[in-house]
């Protein structure tokens, strides 16, 4: 097998499509597809089903996959070393951002950072994209991503994945100030429990906020009642404002709150917080751009007091 043979099943799995794959490739699609055929005779077994309207991965196709990324990102790692050595750092890194990050602008500022480091380094290609935080704690499984900015819904990161905690405030309850809940006018936080039937407003499934939430609703015996879903957390407030709701949020600056005429009272019963973090994987070999990169950002990027 040769690294042609790999990087076009790869993205052929990626793309789950010969014309595309050939087209992202910049290459004819026959062409593609027998090279795919000879990976396939020499390894002995189909790694590709062709057989629906779209290409999938056999239970070897999936076996596979991992090793032959991991393949390509070694020998991109040669090259970029090598040419380290011109002082001319080059390559591509893909960097997730969960949705409703740029909330968390007052904590850090990502684009200034990647701005930065664009400019002293022209030559590498910086991939962003937003998704929730699930999504991208699979693709830097897979590969598909070499640093991510997530929501931490649990204490531990999963198997495979290292963090750096960038952000961790309380959430609370945002209301609008007429909401029966602020009786009496001097109280300062709200049992969970309260909340059981209460319609809440909260991040989309996926978030780690709202995973916080999930988990410690079904820990207290309940399931949450969500009315509405943004990814935004101030728009959350800015619904809850117009009394549709209780919106669950981190802990808003207080000219935020003022400016909406919000009441927001800390959730207790227990205690819930909402972390942001820094995750990359903390196996297989990162390509020396992604980890010029990763170094910058864990040494840029603010940590909680």
């Amino acid at each position: 097998m040769d690294i042609r043979q790999l990087r076009y099943f790869v993205t052929v799995a990626e793309e789950a499509n010969f014309t595309r794959a050939a087209a992202r490739l910049h290459l004819a699609q026959p062409g593609v597809s027998a090279q795919v055929r000879r990976l396939e005779k020499e390894l002995g077994h189909p790694l590709l089903d062709r057989s629906g309207r779209s290409v999938t991965l056999t239970e070897v196709g999936e076996a596979v996959l991992p090793y032959a990324r991991a393949a390509l990102t070694a020998v991109e790692a040669v090259r970029q070393t090598a040419e380290e050595f011109t002082g001319l750092l080059r390559g591509r890194v893909a960097i997730g951002l969960v949705a409703g990050a740029a909330a968390a602008a007052h904590e850090f500022d990502l684009a200034a950072v990647l701005a930065g480091f664009h400019e002293d380094h022209p030559r590498v290609e910086i991939a962003l994209t937003e998704d929730t935080s699930e999504r991208m704690l699979v693709a830097l499984d897979r590969g598909e991503l070499d640093i991510a900015v997530i929501g931490l819904a649990d204490e531990e990161p999963p198997p495979g994945v290292s963090v750096q905690v960038l952000v961790d405030e309380p959430l609370v309850a945002a209301m609008a100030p007429d909401d029966g809940a602020l009786t009496p006018p001097d109280r300062t936080s709200i049992p969970l429990a309260e909340l059981r039937d209460r319609p809440l407003i909260s991040l989309p499934r996926g978030t780690g906020l709202r995973g916080v939430l999930d988990r410690a609703c079904a820990q207290a015996g309940f399931r949450p009642r969500i009315a509405f879903e943004a990814a935004a957390p101030l728009f959350l407030a800015q619904l809850a404002a117009r009394g549709l709701g209780v919106a669950v949020v981190p802990a808003l600056p207080a000219h935020t709150v003022a400016g909406l005429g919000l009441r927001t009272l800390a959730i207790t019963d227990p205690h819930l917080r909402g972390r942001v973090a820094l995750a990359w994987r903390s196996t297989g070999p990162p390509s020396p751009a992604s980890t010029v990169v990763l170094n910058l950002l864990r040494t840029t990027l603010p940590k909680p007091a």
